[in-house]
């Protein structure tokens, strides 16, 4: 199914983040974790790609796993950081062949090599450039791209993000998924702006339920996400007792979720690490309102 064929139903339906494993040893153990999730109905997974395209020959094998074996629809990342015309091309295809329908379109995150590389020497430099080879391709994809509500890293502005961001839409994105935010305000402002900008493809909010103190440092670090007051606190009394931590962390994203539905937003897209615990337990604090 075309994620694009439900996105923007009233009915609220959580999706849930997986990431292939790093060797192969891990294959397995990251196989049964991303089963337990897709066990729990999600309305559809996405399953990452990896830095520099270092996993991506686990990505197609995970989504075909829960999409052939669960029914479950998947999302499958692509990056073009780096990648020749080639490579891209060959993705392309493997994933046509694989019956994948939905493809995220990332640039990709920049190794510390890449990041002191030469980028004009590269194919692809910007999302954009991989959106538009998707759609030059012929397949027919639905395809996904990812926005910035507190403004992406490498932009000077907000404005001139927006303007990137429309141009990806224009070049074929059907609906976005946003990064992790932890202020819903933020978010409502960032729909209100990329709306009056003239983007009106579905966007859907990135919920990262934070359950162990040391993934504050790496939210920050990756997205730039404001922590509120609130969240502060937060880890300040719990952050050294784990169990208590990932409760209240899973108390957290659930609160965002419910008040992002209350306030109309019916498709909400969970980072969960590849813990179907964390997956359940929201799954289960919003039994009711999910139906």
């Amino acid at each position: 199914m075309k994620l694009s064929e439900f996105l923007g139903r009233e009915a609220l339906s959580l999706s849930f983040e997986v990431f292939p494993p790093k060797t192969d040893s891990a294959f397995e153990s990251v196989k049964a974790a991303t089963e337990e999730i897709a066990k729990l109905r999600p309305a559809f997974m996405s399953v990452t790609y990896g830095a520099g395209g270092g996993t991506s020959r686990y990505t197609l094998d995970i989504a075909k796993n829960i999409k052939q074996t669960y029914g479950v629809p998947t999302l499958a990342h692509l990056t073009c950081v780096s990648s020749t015309r080639e490579t891209v091309a060959a993705k392309i295809a493997e994933m046509r062949e694989a019956g994948i329908e939905n493809v995220m379109a990332l640039r990709g995150d920049l190794t510390p090599e890449l990041e002191k590389g030469d980028r004009s020497t590269w194919a692809y430099r910007y999302a954009v450039d991989l959106v538009r080879e998707l759609r030059a391709s012929g397949a027919d994809f639905c395809i996904g791209g990812a926005c910035y509500p507190e403004v992406h890293p490498e932009s000077h502005n907000q404005k001139e993000d927006i303007l990137r961001l429309k141009e990806k839409v224009e070049a074929g994105c059907s609906f976005l998924t946003t990064q992790m935010f932890f202020d819903n305000n933020l978010f409502y402002n960032f729909l209100y702006k990329i709306r009056e900008a003239g983007i009106t493809v579905p966007v859907i909010p990135g919920i990262m339920p934070i359950t162990n103190g040391k993934q504050v440092e790496r939210a920050v670090r990756l997205s730039g996400s404001l922590m509120p007051q609130r969240f502060k606190a937060l880890v300040d009394k719990f952050g050294e007792n784990p169990a208590a931590m990932k409760q209240a962390g899973i108390a957290y994203a659930t609160d965002q979720i419910i008040d992002l539905y209350a306030n109309g937003i019916g498709n909400v897209h969970v980072y969960s690490m590849n813990n179907p615990d964390v997956a359940a337990a929201i799954m289960a604090n919003l039994s009711d309102i999910l139906g």
